[in-house]
């Protein structure tokens, strides 16, 4: 994984290198030159308990831990024909452990999954014409861990309204991904499923942003993706009503729809209000609703304070039983409770702060935020997550 990471950051500093170094052809134009726009630096802690595991047939241990860290780097500069060419990359790392994995081979404390890091570097690279008010933009992202590897790649375009009220755009996107084939211990020797085994994602995702007044802005969004290949995971236990047990089997293709309204109320120069609303169906059974709402104060021009409220109903895909519930004659069984009937809410607040001067008196350190949040759904699982990001502009 280490070797995957360095190549990753290697290729990154060289296109990097050789984005800088085609501007100096263009010297001649200073306004022109390359500039660091941006480095937003963000680290989160995420802890997590229940008794629903998927890796022991939907009961035992949850406990999870996950430390992850972002970085990402913008560089732009203008062309000759006042178009702005921007490079972002990013680099992520988390770093997790699952008691619940360490359940594949409860033999050893070794088994995958069980103390992991995941790294994802990626890198975009968008022109905007501001004159036309359009953007196109390229993605290109890998992402690797103990068992799975992704390779992924975007493409985008947005269009901005002549009077800047109003703005479309588009994004396709795919994945291509390995998992390593890795069975519960037990079910390894009447199995000859070896090597790895494919999952890909291809989706295409639709935004339009509308100013209505001058307090109020509405965002529609929508989504289709489709999925193919290994998505059952092949260490997840399903227990049947006669005691026996296999690996959890799910169909190899899936459908999923989502839509979503965004709405965000400027109530005076120190409250805004932003509600959010989201519509989830698949083809396996599962549909669902989210609903947020996020009431940022500004206490004084540098100081605000942001509490958040987050509710979510599931209605659970046909293929979920419990623990020694499903029957032999199924074609497909999971007791992922992930893929249950369930409901959760998530509560918290952010604050931020960005005084003009900068923090500590350094006018690029520019802004400095704290996020908590508390999360707990109705099968029992609780987690809490604190995140913090540093912006330097």
């Amino acid at each position: 994984m280490l070797r995957i990471s360095l190549a990753a950051l290697g290729i990154y500093i060289s296109t990097l290198a050789g984005f800088s170094q085609s501007l100096q052809d263009t010297s001649a134009y200073k306004n022109r030159k390359l500039k660091l726009e941006e480095v937003n630096f963000v680290s989160s802690y995420y802890k997590q308990d229940g008794n629903n595991s998927a890796v022991t047939g939907g009961i035992g241990t949850e406990k999870l831990t996950d430390f992850a860290t972002t970085i990402d780097v913008k560089f732009s500069r203008y062309d000759s024909r006042n178009r702005k060419h921007t490079l972002t990359g990013e680099v992520g790392i988390d770093v997790y452990s699952s008691a619940s994995s360490d359940k594949i081979d409860p033999n050893t404390i070794s088994s995958a999954s069980s103390g992991d890091k995941r790294i994802y570097p990626s890198l975009t690279y968008a022109i905007t014409n501001e004159d036309k008010g359009s953007t196109v933009s390229i993605n290109g992202s890998i992402s690797t861990e103990f068992d799975y590897f992704s390779k992924g790649l975007s493409l985008g375009w947005s269009k901005l309204s002549k009077d800047k009220n109003r703005e479309f755009s588009v994004k396709g996107q795919v994945f291509l991904d390995t998992w390593t084939v890795i069975l519960p211990i037990e079910l390894r020797a009447s199995s000859n499923r070896k090597g790895t085994e494919p999952r890909n994602t291809y989706s295409a995702a639709f935004t339009l942003s509308q100013v209505l007044t001058k307090r109020l802005q509405i965002l529609l969004l929508a989504d289709v993706a489709y999925q193919e290949g290994q998505l059952a995971t092949l260490y997840h236990r399903t227990y049947f009503t006669n005691g026996s047990h296999k690996i959890e089997n799910l169909p190899d293709t899936r459908l999923k729809v989502p839509i979503g309204l965004r709405l965000n109320y400027f109530l005076g120069d120190r409250f805004i209000i932003r509600t959010y609303y989201r519509y989830y169906k698949d083809n396996w059974g599962l549909s669902a609703h989210t609903v947020e709402l996020e009431t940022p104060i500004k206490i004084t021009p540098f100081f605000s304070i942001s509490p958040f409220y987050r509710y979510y109903n599931q209605q659970g895909v046909k293929y979920f039983a419990r623990y020694e519930q499903h029957v032999m004659s199924e074609e497909f069984y999971t007791s992922d409770y992930d893929l249950s009937t369930l409901t959760s809410n998530m509560m918290g607040a952010g604050i931020r702060y960005a005084p003009p001067g900068g923090l500590m008196n350094i006018s690029k350190f520019n802004t400095l935020e704290l996020r908590y949040g508390h999360y707990k759904r109705s099968t029992g699982l609780t987690a809490n997550i604190i995140t913090l990001l540093v912006k330097i502009k």
